[in-house]
């Protein structure tokens, strides 16, 4: 019986020592990006950064308060070709986990700073006039060991 009952401890403290081992990559996990590369109409970039002043900036600033996203970043620079972004909006979240139902968390907000869901549609089509978005990614930023 004393066998059993040290063979059990064993294996317990043996198991949990493989629960705290540290991954072997060769970096750390940090927070979470979502991208938006935009390529503005030629001469409409101020226009575009109007737009978004009144609409997408306080849609984040509110997103920050409620901690639902850690910050945000806009970036402008030139194109490469004509192919090329303008603009980039970088949106960091806490972890991937956070993009769990976060319409739901989301939609109430942007009801509240931008309207209802048909004046939301206006904006976007409006939008179409001043820019074009190029693709979307999201990448997990990491730390180097």
């Amino acid at each position: 019986m004393k066998t059993r009952i040290f063979a059990t401890i064993a294996l317990t403290c043996g198991l949990s020592g493989l629960c705290f081992a540290q991954s072997s990559a060769p970096y750390n996990e940090g927070p979470v990006w979502a991208l938006s590369m935009i390529k503005t109409k030629t001469g409409l970039t101020d226009e575009y950064f109007k737009q978004i002043t009144g609409t997408v900036k306080p849609v984040y600033e509110e997103a920050k308060k409620q901690k639902l996203i850690l910050d945000y970043k806009i970036l402008d620079g030139e194109s490469s070709d004509s192919h090329d972004f303008n603009i980039l909006i970088m949106v960091e979240y806490p972890n991937m986990g956070a993009f769990d139902h976060l319409r739901d968390k989301m939609d109430p907000l942007l009801t509240k700073v931008m309207g209802s869901e048909e004046q939301r549609k206006d904006m976007a089509v409006k939008r179409l006039d001043v820019r074009e978005i190029l693709g979307t990614k999201t990448m997990r930023e990491i730390t180097l060991k």
